[in-house]
């Protein structure tokens, strides 16, 4: 676990938001809602379903389905660390809910249900954490009625805009070897976070067994205008709790200096200057 960030919930909660503005902030509270609302009009849940939220976090989809069913059926928050579970226990006492409900503690690779025992999976960026996807995907599969249907949403961070798109090699020092090194951190097959795109996961799919798997991709764009405090928070902060910060993986190719010159000159470049980002992601809905 990383130093800044100690669990899941705190990286959840505080982490991504990390050198956002307010205004920032609420935008990317919008988009989660919206990712969940495509994620469950893809599931079509039905009441008496025995729904499945996969790496549930704090719940963002587990609630809302749980809303959903009117605890009919039951909706299973299953995460494989505790905090997270206990998070989402608190609010479900916190509001009363005695029913319709279940925790359950298990990474996706070994879910602890039966065979056939569930009407709908549901995940929100669960395999960008999981270095060997097709396990989990055939895991899924596993646990899924005939008919059920895994409804999801990834983040293709390989496609995401690097550092050295948005800088000028005539203000950066060093700036070829870090375009090098990072294009090297980007395409490393054995990183969860980027050694997978929308073919890779249409082809997982399909060997699961997973008839006719639509996987849709989606563009997403971002222009903002550089804060003072964002760059650094950018290099220090991890993708998640048990992940490198960007600074941590330049640190296996540069020695301290090095990293904190760079860092410093990025910085310089790039606030008060208005960038454009983008990144891919998938939306699945399939069918077993």
């Amino acid at each position: 676990m990383s130093d800044i960030c100690k669990n899941w919930t705190q990286w959840l909660k505080q982490n991504r938001f990390a050198g956002q503005t307010p205004e920032m902030q609420e935008q990317t509270m919008r988009w989660l809602e919206a990712v969940r609302d495509v994620i469950l009009v893809y599931a079509e849940i039905k009441p008496y379903d025995v729904v499945l939220d996969i790496g549930t976090g704090t719940g963002l989809l587990a609630f809302k389905a749980l809303e959903q069913q009117n605890c009919s059926g039951r909706v299973i928050f299953s995460d494989m660390f505790q905090d997270c579970l206990d998070d989402c226990k608190k609010i479900l006492d916190e509001a009363g809910v005695k029913s319709g409900y279940e925790l359950l503690k298990c990474p996706v690779e070994h879910i602890a249900l039966p065979e056939s025992s569930v009407h709908k999976a549901l995940m929100r960026s669960v395999l960008v954490h999981v270095v060997n996807k097709q396990p989990a995907i055939s895991e899924i599969y596993r646990v899924l009625k005939p008919g059920g249907k895994l409804c999801a949403f990834e983040p293709i961070i390989r496609s995401n805009t690097r550092y050295w798109e948005i800088l000028d090699p005539v203000y950066i020092e060093k700036y070829e070897d870090f375009k090098r090194i990072e294009n090297e951190i980007m395409e490393n097959p054995l990183d969860s976070l980027c050694n997978f795109d929308e073919h890779t996961l249409e082809t997982n799919l399909e060997i699961a067994g997973f008839s006719v798997p639509e996987v849709k991709l989606q563009e997403v764009r971002s222009r903002y205008v550089v804060q003072p405090n964002m760059v650094r928070e950018w290099f220090i902060n991890p993708p998640s709790p048990n992940q490198p910060s960007t600074k941590e993986r330049y640190l296996k190719y540069f020695d301290e200096p090095t990293v904190e010159k760079f860092m410093q000159d990025v910085q310089k470049y790039l606030t008060g200057r208005e960038i454009s980002l983008k990144t891919n992601a998938v939306f699945i809905n399939a069918t077993k």
